[in-house]
């Protein structure tokens, strides 16, 4: 098939970003400064994370679900550090699930695998390609592989030289040369590792197969249990042979990781990959939600990796309780990684800002000035208005933002703009929300994705306000004020959001901050301010 027009990576990410959480943002550090980490290493919903290295530097990116722009590069020096480079598809073909970065003789691919959506190009989950002759370059595609109903593609070369997908199950198909195609059928060449029957999981669910190679052996690394559910569910595997056609040997230790027992730190730890780190030592990074603070979605841990004198790798960072050692010494904290709060004066569009349930075309509704963001109204609420939503990385924080009705022209009279709203939410899915929204001389609160019985009567005329989200763990506390005023207002009202999470709603996102706009007219949305408690 023939490529779309080639994508070239965002221009609005950060070129020399400033530090990941620093003080007024993100209290949670990953690098210590001490030559020690911390895990998690990306704080906030980062699900199903591949690395790639490519000499010295490592490469990351995830499912971005329905963001539009998505998938979204990161780079790292030390595995720890983070900053990202920026979305590489501007328009993907639907919902994107797990990816796999890799690089082929010099050149870099990202096999991906589109959801349908209620907007999306496809109508069946499908495998797609999108490649690079530079990684932070121009990304071309995508391009149909005609895979169906398949998830979770895993590159690999084997040793007569021919490449291959894995998917999950774990099916294989043969790749041509290029990698940009599809030869034979796809079939089933391994059954994964089973768990003892009396183990407390979600479902068996073997998938994320990613594949390494170490010492004449094959690898696949693998998740089973399920990626949400019981706290001990999920998983991760691996297996190896001498032969890419196998047999597969399942490693006698299985699982190389996994929680245990519900009162460890980090829940639901699977989805693996296995690469060698700065300075020759293994690691394995992979996702897991974190006890206690389920809303902040899956997190990306990193963990060393030892290997037995007989070719098995073991995973020694116990429960993560504990700091570890920082992938390539030295204790200097580097500055990389991303500021949440916002002046909206130029995009940023998947590392910081991505929409909910987006149109292609979602991002024609933003208008980034020096007056800030005016943002066109959709649907008639916060569930259908698509909001627009930034990860948090911290279980308790504060936000704030201005926000100012304006008409379908873009000023602030009544007439025409009459039934537009706007205001601030911790939205988890447009089933499941709460925060502020601001009409004309009123203010509303929503709990539970439902307006809750009363609201807030402003002046009349009030078309403009500051709002501010609370968040101590699971309590949330709102205020507002009008412009120009020091003191904060109180929204009479307390509510509470531990089961704002997946296992609540059956959707793997998380809670997150958001800001809106609904109806005929539009807002101006302005200081973005987010800051850790």
């Amino acid at each position: 098939m023939t490529a779309t027009t080639p994508n070239a990576v965002s221009s609005t990410a950060p070129s020399a970003a400033p530090a990941w959480g620093r003080g007024i943002e993100n209290q949670r550090r990953a690098n210590l400064g001490d030559g020690t980490y911390r895990n998690p290493v990306m704080g906030g919903d980062y699900p199903d994370p591949t690395v790639l290295r490519v000499g010295d530097r490592y490469y990351l990116t995830y499912s971005s679900f329905e963001s539009s722009p998505g998938i979204v590069l990161w780079r790292s020096e030390n595995l720890v550090d983070w900053e990202p480079v920026g979305p590489t598809c501007p328009e993907p073909w639907g919902s994107v699930f797990a990816i796999d970065l890799v690089e082929h003789a010099g050149r870099y691919y990202m096999y991906i695998p589109f959801m349908p959506t209620s907007w999306s190009r496809v109508d069946a989950p499908t495998i797609a390609v999108m490649w690079a002759d530079d990684v932070e370059g121009t990304w071309h595609g995508p391009i149909d592989l005609g895979l169906r109903g398949y998830i979770d593609p895993g590159h690999a070369v084997g040793e007569d030289g021919e490449r291959y997908l894995f998917l999950n199950g774990v099916a294989r198909v043969r790749l041509t040369p290029d990698g940009l195609g599809t030869v034979g059928e796809v079939e089933h060449v391994y059954d994964g590792w089973h768990y003892p029957e009396d183990w407390v999981v979600e479902a068996y669910s073997l998938e994320g197969p990613k594949h390494v190679q170490r010492d004449g052996w094959h690898y696949l690394v693998s998740a089973v249990g399920g990626t949400a559910g019981p706290a001990t569910g999920h998983m991760v595997i691996v297996a190896r042979s001498r032969s890419i056609d196998g047999p597969w040997e399942n490693m006698p230790t299985n699982p190389l990781v996994r929680c245990t027992d519900a009162a460890q730190p980090w829940w639901s730890r699977g989805h693996g990959t296995l690469l060698e780190g700065p300075g020759g030592q293994w690691y394995v990074i992979y996702h897991a939600y974190e006890r206690g603070a389920q809303g902040l979605g899956r997190q990306i841990l990193l963990e060393p990796v030892d290997w037995t004198d007989d070719g098995w790798p073991v995973a020694r960072g116990g429960d993560l309780t504990a700091p570890l050692p920082l992938p390539g010494g030295g204790s200097q904290q580097r500055p990389h990684g991303v500021v949440l709060s916002d002046d909206f004066h130029a995009p940023a569009w998947g590392w910081r800002w991505t929409f909910d349930r987006p149109g292609a075309d979602e991002t024609a509704r933003a208008a980034f000035t020096e007056a800030g963001l005016v943002l066109a109204g959709k649907g008639q609420d916060p569930a259908s208005a698509s909001p627009m939503t930034v990860r948090a990385p911290d279980r308790s924080y504060r936000v704030e933002v201005g926000i100012e009705l304006l008409d379908a022209a873009g000023t602030g009279d009544e007439p025409t703009g009459a039934g537009t709203t706007a205001g601030l939410l911790l939205f988890f899915n447009h089933r499941l929300f709460l925060g502020l929204e601001l009409a004309a001389g009123r203010l509303q609160a929503w709990t539970g994705g439902t307006r809750t019985w009363g609201s807030q009567p402003l002046p009349e005329g009030t078309r403009a306000l500051e709002l501010a989200l609370e968040k101590h763990e699971h309590i949330v506390q709102m205020y507002y004020r009008t412009l120009g005023q020091t003191e904060w207002t109180h929204y009479p009202l307390t509510l509470e959001c531990s089961g704002y999470h997946a296992n609540t709603a059956n959707d793997l996102v998380s809670l997150r901050p958001a800001v809106f706009a609904a109806g005929p007219g539009s807002a101006r949305i302005t200081d973005f301010r987010y800051r850790a408690l």
